[in-house]
């Protein structure tokens, strides 16, 4: 027979084991937390692994590219000093950009493999045309007699060579002229020495091209006329338009895409003339936002990008990513982000039914059915990579769901508990991937539905005596 003492312990622990519990399985909850963040080290080691398999294709095919030119470039002498004895000449360069440029561009996309990665890589054929009406050389303040006409050339800037099919060949006038890379302090890009003796030769200078480049997941043009127009067109599905502006046409098609750009010289961050590098003729390209950045300090990349930017004459430059459209490395790791609630509302669930049904499942249950939830994350990471993440979320929820589920009813022994909970799982997997397909509306959804859920839990814990 029980003393006082004893019956008033029995019945303090029967009115306050649930309240323990509870607090364990809260806590468990949040040491499942851990394995959560090697899993996501994972998912970031197999991203690296597709981004070094895109790296070494595209050094053996090319890489994203930008095309800037034909621009004019004359050398000139300039004179520093008042006195005889502090008087120094000195070389320099100046740059002419022509008046008006069209660019006209088909793009066919390619598609390469790496073991299970996949490389999006193109080539086009892009005609250039344009014109040089004449030279604002007033606008820089050299006088016409200091210019080394003789020297005079023509730059054009791919960002990567090695892209180039044909040899690169410009109709200058009434010529065909071959452009050959140069790099030196002064330019670089591919050059070709023009034939002249005065600035008369420079006006009404008309030119095209048409230039064979192999490519991969980015196409760039850089508009340096007063006036630029740029047409380009692809029967690649999913362009993602990038760079400095939009185009102002678009055409969508599961055949395909058309895009048209219009753009002014008042709209670039850039004259129409310059001297030396005060402007440089090289590529930039900006980098795409993504879910999680590389996790290192940046600080020293980010000043070098934002000093290419202001100086470059490439940051201006717009264009289309031809990207694969799934990309199952951020969508995990955007499903990773509810992973908190998907084990709090599980456990939150099993605790009710259990208690609804006078059961007592052990913690260690719990953090079976914890890792079960985890393992979906593993499941879903390895699947996606060959059958795409709609399928790979389909197959490994049906596979958690119907785990637990089977583990649940052997421990409750009720058919009609282990429904419930399949049920909640259902929702709560269908939730989270609604999440994932509405962006815009995902906090919206993500509210409403984290109230809704909380409101069903507190009217069935009302219903239980403590």
């Amino acid at each position: 027979m029980e003393t006082p003492i004893e019956q008033t312990i029995t019945t303090v622990w029967n009115k306050s084991k649930w309240i323990i519990k509870g607090a364990i399985i809260g806590g468990m909850a949040l040491v499942l937390m851990i394995p959560i963040l090697y899993v996501k080290e994972l998912i970031y080691e197999r991203e690296e692994r597709q981004q070094e398999a895109t790296r070494e294709i595209s050094s053996k095919w090319a890489g994203p590219q930008n095309i800037i030119g034909p621009v004019i470039a004359i050398p000139f002498w300039k004179t520093d000093g008042d006195t005889l004895l502090s008087k120094s000449v000195t070389k320099h360069i100046a740059y002419f950009l022509p008046d008006n440029l069209n660019i006209n561009a088909t793009v066919n996309p390619r598609e390469k493999h790496r073991g299970i990665f996949k490389v999006m890589l193109y080539d086009t054929k892009a005609t250039i045309s344009g014109s040089f009406n004449e030279l604002a050389i007033n606008k820089l303040n050299i006088p016409a007699d200091k210019f080394i006409w003789s020297e005079a050339f023509v730059v054009m800037n791919i960002a990567d060579n090695k892209g180039l099919n044909d040899q690169l060949t410009l109709s200058w006038k009434d010529s065909v002229i071959e452009l050959s890379p140069k790099l030196d302090a002064d330019n670089s890009g591919m050059t070709a020495m023009l034939k002249a003796t005065s600035a008369a030769d420079f006006n009404n200078i008309q030119f095209k091209t048409t230039i064979d480049l192999n490519g991969s997941e980015q196409l760039l043009f850089t508009p340096i006329g007063k006036s630029t127009i740029v047409n380009v067109n692809s029967t690649w599905q999913h362009p993602s338009f990038s760079g400095s502006m939009l185009p102002q046409t678009t055409d969508v098609k599961d055949s395909g895409f058309k895009a048209s750009w219009k753009s002014m010289a008042h709209k670039r961050n850039f004259p129409q003339q310059w001297i030396d590098n005060a402007y440089r003729l090289d590529h930039y390209f900006p980098k795409p936002q993504t879910d999680n950045p590389p996790r290192t300090d940046a600080s020293n990349d980010v000043k070098v990008i934002s000093t290419i930017a202001n100086s470059s004459v490439g940051s201006s430059a717009f264009g289309v990513d031809l990207y694969i459209p799934v990309n199952g490395y951020q969508k995990t790791l955007r499903t990773i982000k509810y992973a908190i609630l998907c084990i709090l509302l599980t456990f939150a669930a099993f605790f009710l039914i259990e208690t609804a049904n006078k059961k007592s499942a052990h913690p260690f249950q719990y953090g079976l059915i914890g890792l079960a939830l985890i393992l979906f994350y593993t499941l879903l990471l390895s699947i996606s990579e060959y059958a795409g993440f709609n399928t790979a979320y389909f197959i490994s929820s049906v596979a958690t769901i119907g785990l637990i589920g089977w583990f649940v009813r052997s421990i409750l022994q009720s058919g009609r508990a282990t429904t419930i909970l399949s049920v909640v799982l259902v929702l709560i997997y269908s939730y989270v991937f609604s999440l994932l397909q509405l962006q815009d509306y995902s906090l919206l959804l993500g509210s409403v539905g984290l109230f809704l859920t909380l409101a069903v839990i507190m009217y069935f814990s009302k219903k239980m005596q403590w």
